[in-house]
C-alpha cells in the first residue's frame, strides 16, 4: 500500500469499512475471536474493501506504531479462516509512516456473504464504528440475493493465472462442449468461477477451487492443500511422503504410493477409495490441517480433515457433501471415472475387506475430522 492511500485512510474517521485499533491480541483465544468478530462484521457490511490498521489509537488517530514481529499475513488468515465460515479473503501487510511501523489488515469485498463466527453461529456486522450482530432481516437480505456459500468461487488474494495449467482448463471446456482459444479462455474462466477480478484494484486472482483444479502448484497459495503419507511398516521404507499438486495429480500419486508399500494380496482399491473421497470432501477451509494415510502392520488409517456433516431433515440421515463445484470439475477430468461409480464409497470400502476384517468409521466433531480406519497389513500374514 503506498503512503497517499494511508494518508488518505488516516484522515478519515472509523467507519463501517474502517477501524483503528492500537494493538491486536492474536495470541489468546479472546483476542483471536475479538480479531475474528471484527473482520466478520467489516466483510459483511456493505461496500468494496475494508481495512483494519493496527498501531492507531482509535480515539484520538494517533500513530504509535506495533512492535509485533510475530505477527504475519499467513497466522492471520489461519485465525480467521478457522474461526470465519466461509473463510474471509484478507491480506496483511506492515508498513512504515511517519518513521513508525503499522500494521494493515486488508478485507475484501468477497462473494460469500454473510459470513458468520463458527463458534457461536453470530453473524456480525459494522454500525458505523461499532460491531453489532445483524438482524435477522439483514440476514435474510443477503440470502435473498442470491449469494451461495461455495467456498470453492473465494478468491485467494495475492494469487496468479500465470499458475494455471491451461492445458488442464481447455480440457474441462471441452469436456463440456465448449470451443476454447486464446481470444476466449479468460472470459469463460471468470464465468466459471476459476479466476476472479477484484472489484476495487481490478486484479484477476484465482478461486481456491481454481487453483485446487487446475493449478499443478497450487501449494504456493494452499500448502494445507497435501496428502502426507506415513509408512510405519518395519523396514528400510519406514519414511514420511508429502504429495502435492492439482486434485487430479493426487489421486494418482496417492494410489502409486499405496501401491507400491501395501503388498498385492492387500485390498488396496478400498483404501484408495478411503482417500478418494477425502480429497474431494475435505474441508478447504482448514488451513491447519492436511490429509493424512498413516500405514502400520495393524491398521491403515486415512484421516480427512472436516467432520462430516448430517442432513437433520433427511430421515435417512443423509449426509451433506462438500466442495460440489470441484465435484463437477473431476468427473469431467477424470479419465479414470473415479467418481462415477454406482456404489457408494463407504460400500466400496467395506466390500474390499468382506471376510477379511472389520473397518471403522469415525466422525469425530471435537476434531472437525472424519478417519477410515482399515485393518492393517499383517491381517494377510
Amino acid at each position: 500500500m503506498d503512503l497517499r492511500k494511508i494518508k488518505n485512510l488516516l484522515k478519515k474517521e472509523e467507519s463501517t469499512k474502517l477501524d483503528f485499533k492500537r494493538k491486536i491480541d492474536i495470541y489468546t483465544d479472546s483476542g483471536k475471536k475479538e480479531l475474528a468478530k471484527d473482520v466478520c462484521a467489516i466483510a459483511n457490511s456493505r461496500g468494496g474493501r475494508g481495512y483494519i490498521i493496527i498501531g492507531v489509537e482509535d480515539k484520538t488517530k494517533e500513530v504509535v506504531g506495533i512492535e509485533d514481529e510475530d505477527l504475519s499475513e499467513e497466522y492471520i488468515q489461519q485465525v480467521i479462516s478457522s474461526r470465519c465460515v466461509p473463510p474471509i479473503p484478507v491480506a496483511f501487510e506492515w508498513v512504515k509512516y511517519g518513521g513508525k511501523t503499522l500494521g494493515i489488515i486488508s478485507i475484501f469485498a468477497g462473494t460469500q456473504k454473510p459470513y458468520q463466527i463458527r463458534d457461536n453461529g453470530a453473524f456480525y456486522i459494522r454500525r458505523g464504528s461499532t460491531t453489532d450482530t445483524m438482524k435477522k432481516e439483514e440476514v435474510v437480505s443477503y440470502l435473498s440475493e442470491g449469494l451461495s456459500f461455495n467456498i470453492e468461487v473465494s478468491p485467494i488474494i495475492n494469487s496468479s493465472t500465470k499458475v494455471l495449467n491451461y492445458s488442464i482448463i481447455d480440457k474441462y471446456f471441452t469436456s463440456k462442449g465448449m470451443e476454447i482459444n486464446n481470444e476466449n479462455r479468460i472470459e469463460f474462466m471468470d464465468a466459471a468461477a476459476i479466476t476472479y477480478v477484484d472489484k476495487d484494484s481490478g486484479a484477476r486472482m484465482v478461486t481456491l477451487g481454481g487453483l485446487l483444479v487446475f493449478s499443478d502448484i497450487n501449494n504456493l497459495f494452499l500448502p494445507h492443500n497435501m496428502v502426507k503419507v506415513i509408512n510405519k511398516i518395519k523396514g528400510p521404507n519406514n519414511n514420511v511422503t508429502i504429495l502435492q499438486g492439482s486434485l487430479l495429480s493426487l489421486l494418482d500419486s496417492c494410489e502409486n504410493i499405496l501401491k507400491t508399500i501395501l503388498p498385492a494380496s492387500y485390498p488396496v482399491n478400498s483404501i484408495c477409495e478411503a482417500v478418494n473421497n477425502a480429497i474431494l470432501y475435505r474441508d478447504y477451509s482448514l488451513h491447519g490441517k492436511v490429509i493424512e494415510i498413516v500405514i502400520s502392520e495393524n491398521s491403515v488409517i486415512v484421516s480427512s480433515p472436516g467432520a462430516m456433516i448430517f442432513n437433520n431433515n433427511d430421515k435417512n440421515h443423509s449426509y451433506i457433501k462438500r466442495n460440489m463445484w470441484i465435484y463437477d470439475k473431476l468427473i469431467a477430468l477424470d479419465d479414470k471415472k473415479r467418481y462415477l461409480k454406482t456404489s457408494p464409497g463407504f460400500s466400496i470400502m467395506k466390500r474390499g475387506f468382506k471376510n477379511i476384517g472389520r473397518i471403522k468409521f469415525i466422525n469425530s466433531l471435537d476434531e472437525n475430522v472424519f478417519k477410515v480406519i482399515f485393518p492393517g497389513i499383517k491381517i494377510i500374514s
